[in-house]
């Protein structure tokens, strides 16, 4: 029997609009809607009746950056596909794309098949993949074509760590050619990290070893470098270009002067360059290593710019890079070497409360929240129109959201599997009450209701932003 849910009297809210309406799902879809006092939707029967009133209905989110059990330097990230998916249904995420690791001199598909042997009946959410390109080659290139027609259709680009994920410029160059042809989509991460290591030596032979320093060698003006010099590449191949984790000022007006001359460029940011900054990597002690990431996080005086890039669509998309170490035993490697700290900091969780939290604050519009956070990313990655909106034929993956809630974000309630928190302590308005994915309740009136094995794998289309 097809499970039949009705969510009454709600202010739903899509990138599109906003609007008091009842939501009918039927199986995993959703079937329709209709004003909160027609007679249409007075007359509909239900399994299930859900109270939104007082309360926002939402697309579930789509979170396009996630690194779970990632290895790196030396350790793997904390989440597992497991626990990281579920702590994305906590926080209202119901679709995630990781990104799957091609092995230094191996075949992509060695690298795909990997992350799909870690996620598959694990998952509590739907999830899909990236595909890093750590290995350039003429094989390589082939084997984009065939993700590509297998529904992987972004391929992720390292400027940075030389010796571990580093391409040169002709690697680049190949490989956005491929895509210009493919339809992929090239996703960059955008430090010039030939630099970098320059300034690491430097910086650890002249004892500047502690966390603040990582943030000072990775210097914004090589963030814009590399991000000018994608663009360019990008240019030359005629491919579309995804940046992703934006995280300075220099780099923001990079993508947006390509953007106003029509470029097919696009930029991503993280709640972390938002709300945090060279203060949290300043913090006494060793405090400082729960915030070593790539890009590092900035001075706060470059906030406006991410912010006012994200009004303006110079920035199109928030994801969270949840990339979670523990600090005992993890973060704790680069103690007296910060170069030796594993970069990435935990979100996938707190990223659509944040971002509520920046409507609160009037950085954005409630629509804006949800383009960002919901609908830019499903059509960046092809996921639309099935995730990132409420509307007849699209997946119920939908969220009763409390506007008025209060909470503080703190390891000791969070769900994600790593020590603390990146915003231990903050206060914030705004909440997540119920989850629906594909119409089953997973967070019930904050109960988790969900299982691992209940999310599935979404082959996905190619960019939708791309004519």
């Amino acid at each position: 029997m097809t499970q039949r849910t009705v969510i009454r009297g709600g202010l739903v809210i899509t990138a599109a609009e906003e609007t008091y309406a009842d939501v009918l799902v039927e199986g995993g879809t959703i079937a329709a809607l209709a004003a909160s006092d027609s007679d249409c939707a007075r007359a509909w029967t239900a399994d299930r009746t859900i109270d939104a009133t007082g309360k926002y209905v939402i697309p579930g989110g789509v979170d396009g950056h996630t690194h779970l059990e990632l290895p790196f330097g030396g350790t793997s990230s904390s989440d597992t596909f497991e626990t990281g998916t579920r702590a994305a249904a906590w926080g209202g995420t119901t679709t995630i794309v990781d990104f799957a690791v091609q092995p230094r001199g191996q075949a992509v598909r060695e690298g795909l098949d990997a992350w799909h042997a870690k996620a598959e009946g694990r998952c509590a959410v739907d999830y899909a993949f990236h595909m890093i390109l750590s290995d350039v080659n003429e094989g390589v290139l082939k084997e984009m074509d065939l993700l590509v027609g297998e529904g992987v259709t972004s391929f992720k680009l390292f400027m940075a760590y030389p010796g571990v994920f580093y391409s040169d410029d002709g690697q680049i160059l190949r490989a956005m050619q491929r895509a210009s042809g493919n339809g992929g989509l090239i996703m960059m991460h955008a430090e010039n990290g030939i630099a970098i290591d320059v300034l690491v030596e430097q910086a650890l032979a002249a004892g500047r070893t502690d966390p603040r320093h990582h943030g000072e060698v990775r210097k914004a003006l090589l963030e814009a470098e590399a991000t000018h010099r994608a663009i360019q590449l990008a240019r030359v191949a005629g491919s579309p270009l995804y940046v992703v984790h934006v995280s300075a000022q220099e780099a923001v007006t990079e993508l947006a002067q390509a953007r106003t001359a029509g470029l097919p460029v696009f930029g991503e940011t993280c709640p972390q360059y938002l709300f945090l900054s060279t203060d949290n990597l300043a913090e006494p002690g060793f405090e400082g290593a729960k915030y070593v990431c790539s890009t590092p996080l900035r001075p706060r005086e470059h906030q406006a710019a991410l912010w006012r890039g994200l009004r303006t669509d110079a920035l199109q998309v928030v994801s969270t890079d949840h990339c979670p170490f523990c600090f005992a035993g993890q973060k704790e490697l680069g103690r007296g070497d910060f170069s030796k700290i594993p970069n990435g900091l935990p979100g996938i969780e707190n990223r659509m409360d944040l971002l509520h939290q920046a409507v609160v604050d009037g950085h954005l519009t409630r629509r804006r929240w949800i383009e960002i956070a919901c609908a830019a990313p499903a059509r960046m990655f092809g996921l639309a129109p099935r995730k990132g909106t409420i509307a007849p034929g699209a997946d119920a993956d939908i969220v009763v959201y409390d506007p008025q809630a209060r909470q503080t974000l703190s390891a000791r309630t969070h769900h994600m599997n790593v020590d603390y928190s990146a915003y231990e302590g903050k206060e914030i308005t705004g909440q997540v009450e119920t989850v629906l994915s594909r119409g089953d309740v997973v967070i019930d009136r904050r109960t988790f209701t969900g299982r691992a094995g209940h999310g599935r794998y979404i082959p996905r289309t190619t960019c939708q932003y791309l004519p």
